[in-house]
């Protein structure tokens, strides 16, 4: 079996799709999503609730979400050529839809005054984002991870 696996198996990600110029759009795209985040950078540590900082803090994060809906709509009409591609991208959206969904939960969760750490969908024990890093990753697409603007 070692020599198959070491000598005979694909060395081919899994995730990798055939549509390389369809990989290199969604990389710029994603890149001005992440651009768009970094602006509304907001560094400081809420550690008491107070008046409005929590609200405040679930804007920005509505605001951050914002930039990942208009970008996974953007690459949603802009599907790749091949059957892969065709395929994988839209369970990769629907894997980020999830994530999004997180998001917005955990901004509720902020106006209702709840300043627990955010908490993500799992994805058989291993939280999504990493799932949709995954993709991201072997399809040479960094910008398209899931940001990290909400990990403690």
């Amino acid at each position: 079996m070692w020599v198959y696996a070491l000598g005979f198996a694909s060395k081919e990600a899994v995730n990798k799709i055939g549509d390389i110029e369809w990989t290199q759009r969604a990389e710029v795209r994603c890149k001005q999503a992440e651009l768009q985040r970094i602006e509304l950078a907001d560094y400081r540590l809420i550690t008491e609730p107070g008046t409005g900082g929590l609200a405040e803090r679930a804007n920005l994060v509505d605001r951050a979400t914002d930039t990942l809906v208009q970008m996974l709509a953007d690459l949603q009409a802009d599907m790749p050529s091949d059957e892969k591609g065709r395929a994988l991208v839209p369970l990769w959206i629907a894997d980020y839809n999830i994530y999004i969904n997180d998001r917005r939960a955990y901004s509720a969760q902020l106006r209702n005054q709840s300043n627990a750490p955010f908490a993500e969908s799992t994805y058989e024990g291993l939280p999504l984002a990493e799932r949709i890093a995954t993709f991201a990753g072997d399809n040479r697409m960094p910008s398209c991870s899931p940001p990290i603007d909400l990990s403690v």
